[in-house]
């Protein structure tokens, strides 16, 4: 992921270790430049303008550098934990027109919170947690929108579907389970070229009329741009480093 632009100052809080937090200047510099190039890569591939929507992953970083974001436009934003959107996001929603993401992986005794928290779930991975969900959301009358998640690189310390399973897992997901599944989510390798990930989740999603595909992130998200993201996920690029 890129690092913060240079020259930015730290607070007492990033100076103790805590976090690297940015002004309100700066971060809403850094959600225009990262506009301006997925503006740049919607173009170069010949997508429509606004065809991708930017989620802002504020993960570690505290409630102001959300606040910032919002201030600058940013309404997407996501989170790897439940534990931390609960303590982040509340107050920030009941005042603000924020959709919420969970990206991180959703373990069954967190489904109850993330079903009440968030707007879509982006890293449904398995049976046992498709079918909590859907008990869940019959409970709360609730539905968050769901992306299925796929380990494209078959990597073993990744969460994610087997590419060979996915088809089948969508189908129970959606038929059987009757989750509101709107598309597909990956994290390639760190290692080596991530656009035939991209390409695999793509053509993944096509052969399963899902068109939602998250994929991209600050390091990467023009590629899968050009591989036909609907959805980048960007944090570095926008807030800075984290800790933690």
């Amino acid at each position: 992921m890129f690092a913060a632009p240079p020259g930015r100052s730290l607070t007492a809080n990033a100076l103790a270790g805590q976090f690297r937090v940015m002004s309100e200047a700066d971060i809403a510099a850094n959600l225009a430049a990262v506009r301006a190039r997925i503006a740049a890569a919607e173009r170069a591939g010949g997508r429509a303008p606004g065809a991708v929507g930017l989620v802002a992953i504020a993960k570690t970083h505290p409630a102001a550098a959300v606040e910032a974001a919002f201030a600058a436009g940013q309404t997407i934003f996501g989170e790897n934990r439940v534990q931390e959107a609960q303590q982040k996001y509340p107050a920030l929603q009941r005042r603000q027109e924020m959709r919420l993401h969970l990206v991180g992986p959703l373990q069954t005794n967190k489904v109850k919170e993330a079903v009440a928290l968030f707007d879509v779930i982006e890293t449904i991975d398995r049976p046992r947690l498709a079918e909590a969900l859907a008990r869940e959301m019959g409970r709360q009358g609730k539905r968050p929108l769901c992306l299925i998640e796929v380990n494209t690189g078959g990597e073993a310390q990744k969460a994610g579907i087997a590419p060979a399973e996915a088809d089948g897992f969508i189908a129970l997901c959606r038929k059987t389970l009757e989750l509101p599944v709107r598309g597909l989510m990956c994290v390639p390798p760190a290692e080596g070229d991530p656009a035939p990930h991209f390409q695999l989740l793509a053509a993944i999603g096509a052969r399963n009329g899902l068109a939602e595909l998250s994929m991209g992130m600050s390091a990467d998200f023009e590629t899968a741009i050009a591989c036909g993201a609907t959805l980048v996920r960007i944090g570095t690029a926008i807030f800075g480093h984290r800790r933690g």
